[in-house]
C-alpha cells in the first residue's frame, strides 16, 4: 500500500518535470501551458491511488501511466473549449481564446499523440491490454462528445440517453484510470474491473455534480463562467430532470438569445427560476449521493486501508455538492 501524500508527492514532481519538444513553438507552447495551468490532476491521481493498493512503491511504468492519462485528458478539455467556445480554463484563458482555433485544433492533436506516446512506453507484460484500454477509451470519449453536440440540436433528449452519453464523455476515462492504476500493478482481472466500476460511477456522480456546479457553483471555485450550458443551450441532467419534474419553457429559454451580457445573465436567471420552481437542484444533490454511493459499493472487497483512501478521494469529487 502506498501512502497517499506520497502520491501526491509524486504527482507534484511529475507534472513540475514533465516536457514537450521544442520545436514548431507555436504547436508545443500550448501543451506546456496547459499542463501548467494545473488543475487537480485528479486522473492520474486516481490511477496512482488504485496502483498503489496492490502496490509498495511507484515504479516508472506507473509515472508514465498517470502522465498519459492527464494529457489525454488535457487533450479533450482544449478541443471541448473549442466547441462550447468557452474563454476559461482553470481560471485561465483557453487555448482557442490565447492562440486562436486552428492552432488549438492542431497542438490537442499533438496533445493526444504525446498521451498514446507515453502508454507505448509501459512494460511488455502489460503493454497489449493498456494499450487496448486507452485506445478503447479514446474512442468513446469522442463518441460521448459527439452525442453530446447531437443533443443540442434535439428538442428533447431522455435521461437515459442522457446518462449513456455523460458514460461515455466523462466516466469511461476515470474508469481507464481507475482500472490502468490496478493493471499496472498487476491486479487480477476481476479487482480491476471492480476499480473500473468505481470509475465510472464515479464519473456519473462527478458529471452530475459537474452540471450541478454549472447552475449553482462559484465561478471563483469552479475555474469557469457560470451558466455556460444554460448559453450554450446544453441538455443537462438540471434541465432533463427539471422536464421531468413539470417544468414548462425550459425550450424558450434555452433558445433565447444570448448575445450581450445583459441577454446572458437574464437567460442565466430565467432558467435557474425554473429550475427552482421544480427543486431541481435538491433532485441534483440527491442523485450526486446516489451515484456516489454506487462508485464506494463497487470497493467493498478490497482491503480495507486501500479502499479507505479511494472513499475518500470520492468524497472529495463530489461530497461538495450534497
Amino acid at each position: 500500500m502506498i501512502q497517499e501524500n506520497t502520491i501526491d508527492k509524486a504527482l507534484k514532481d511529475l507534472f513540475g518535470q514533465i516536457e514537450f519538444q521544442a520545436e514548431p513553438a507555436g504547436l508545443y507552447d500550448p501543451l506546456r501551458y496547459m499542463i501548467a495551468i494545473g488543475g487537480k490532476r485528479l486522473r492520474p491521481k486516481l490511477c496512482l491511488l488504485a496502483y498503489g493498493v496492490f502496490a509498495e512503491t511507484i515504479t516508472p511504468a506507473a509515472l508514465k501511466a498517470a502522465a498519459a492519462l492527464e494529457i489525454l485528458h488535457s487533450f479533450t478539455l482544449i478541443h471541448d473549449d473549442i466547441m462550447d467556445r468557452s474563454p476559461l480554463r482553470r481560471g485561465h484563458e483557453t487555448i482557442w481564446k490565447k492562440w486562436g482555433g486552428d492552432a488549438a485544433i492542431l497542438s490537442g492533436d499533438a496533445m493526444c499523440i504525446e498521451a498514446f506516446k507515453r502508454i507505448a512506453k509501459l512494460p511488455g507484460q502489460v503493454l497489449p491490454e493498456a494499450l487496448a484500454l486507452f485506445s478503447r477509451t479514446s474512442a468513446e470519449v469522442c463518441d460521448g462528445q459527439q452525442l453530446d453536440m447531437e443533443f443540442e440540436h434535439r428538442s428533447r433528449v431522455e435521461m437515459p440517453e442522457y446518462m449513456r452519453m455523460i458514460g461515455l464523455k466523462t466516466s469511461v476515462l476515470l474508469a481507464c484510470c481507475a482500472q490502468m492504476g490496478a493493471l499496472v500493478a498487476g491486479a487480477d482481472g476481476a479487482a480491476q474491473q471492480k476499480l473500473y466500476d468505481f470509475g465510472y460511477n464515479l464519473g456519473l456522480a462527478f458529471q452530475v455534480a459537474d452540471d450541478y456546479l454549472d447552475a449553482y457553483g462559484d465561478e471563483r471555485v469552479f475555474g469557469k463562467p457560470i451558466g455556460g450550458d444554460i448559453l450554450n443551450a446544453k441538455k443537462s441532467w438540471l434541465t432533463i430532470r427539471a422536464e421531468e419534474l413539470g417544468a414548462k419553457g425550459i425550450a424558450e429559454v434555452l433558445n433565447a438569445p444570448a448575445q450581450t451580457q445583459v441577454e446572458k445573465t437574464a437567460k442565466i436567471a430565467r432558467m435557474k427560476a425554473l429550475y427552482d420552481s421544480v427543486g431541481v437542484a435538491d433532485a441534483a444533490r440527491q442523485e450526486i449521493k446516489r451515484l456516489n454511493n454506487c462508485a464506494t459499493d463497487a470497493l467493498a472487497s478490497l482491503p480495507e486501508d486501500g479502499k479507505q483512501v479511494l472513499l475518500r478521494f470520492a468524497n472529495a469529487l463530489t461530497g461538495r455538492t450534497f
